[in-house]
């Protein structure tokens, strides 16, 4: 093979290996759309006025009208089976949410009954709400997503508390269930989950587990859920093995914005958070 031959076989690879990297690795990522695209979970329905874990109907729109879409709701079964948004039956929680003078000293540590749940104003102006109404908003602001923190572990409640969420949600729409992102605590608790009905969207709840790092990144990798841990767990090597194996992470309970823009530096794609709403996370300085 002639000199010339040689130069134009040279100039034939670099511009075939040059169009490769222009079509293969040229293209920009597309932006996350659904579920996906919100990096704020508003904890216990969000802070108000200063005060957390209300988990009531002015919480929800107070931070939706901050730009907030997604929305953690802790649902508990009340003494006669039905599902509230309310994060513990103790009585230091009747403290904080201001209920001394509207329950009775003995039910202020107990399970409450249905009733007694709505009947009693949070901070003695704040709505309670069930999953009846918590369904209700969903059909009111069609672009809000509800996470479920329903705390149980025993299967056979777990089982009764989804087949009250998807009842309450096929009632007004099955489209509804979309939208709906379930917490587990534990992996086996996602078979308990999906037999009831498989959803979209899952995210596995660290803070109950013992499973080493390798365990977690290799049942998000087979089962495509999503992570969410506390900041001390999470390390920069771990958000990045979990992101390789196709998960997104978040975080709780982040409330300095500082923290937050540590974080995503760190890869952390959303925050679950009381005070952060999503427009504040526009502005922060080095979100990613």
């Amino acid at each position: 093979m002639d000199r010339k031959k040689i130069i134009a076989s040279v100039i034939m690879i670099v511009a075939i290996a040059l169009l490769l990297v222009l079509t293969l690795g040229g293209k920009e990522k597309q932006p996350a759309t659904g579920f996906a695209a919100h990096r704020v979970v508003a904890h216990a329905m969000g802070g108000i006025h200063n005060f957390t874990y209300t988990n009531t109907l002015d919480a929800f729109i107070a931070n939706y009208e901050q730009g907030t879409r997604v929305f953690e709701a802790d649902l508990l079964l009340t003494s006669d089976d039905r599902l509230v948004a309310r994060h513990e039956w103790t009585a230091n929680m009747s403290k904080l949410l201001g209920q001394q003078n509207v329950l009775p000293a003995a039910k202020q540590g107990t399970v409450l009954n249905y009733e007694d749940v709505m009947n009693s104003p949070v901070l003695e102006i704040y709505s309670p709400l069930d999953i009846e109404k918590i369904m209700n908003l969903m059909v009111i602001y069609p672009d809000a997503y509800i996470v479920t923190d329903t705390k149980e572990l025993e299967p056979e409640r777990i089982k009764k508390q989804f087949q009250l969420i998807v009842e309450a949600a096929e009632k007004r729409d099955p489209a509804l269930l979309k939208r709906i992102v379930p917490q587990i605590y534990s992996r086996d608790m996602l078979d308990v989950v999906n037999r009831v009905y498989a959803f979209p969207e899952v995210i596995f709840t660290l803070y109950q587990t013992q499973d080493s790092d390798e365990v977690v990144i290799d049942f998000a990798s087979q089962t495509g859920v999503d992570i969410t841990m506390p900041t001390v767990r999470a390390t920069k090597s771990f958000v990045r093995k979990l992101k390789n194996a196709g998960a997104r992470v978040y975080v709780h309970t982040v409330n300095d914005e500082k923290e937050i823009s540590e974080l995503s530096r760190m890869g952390v794609d959303g925050f679950y958070t009381d005070f952060v709403s999503e427009d504040d996370l526009s502005r922060i300085k080095g979100i990613r």
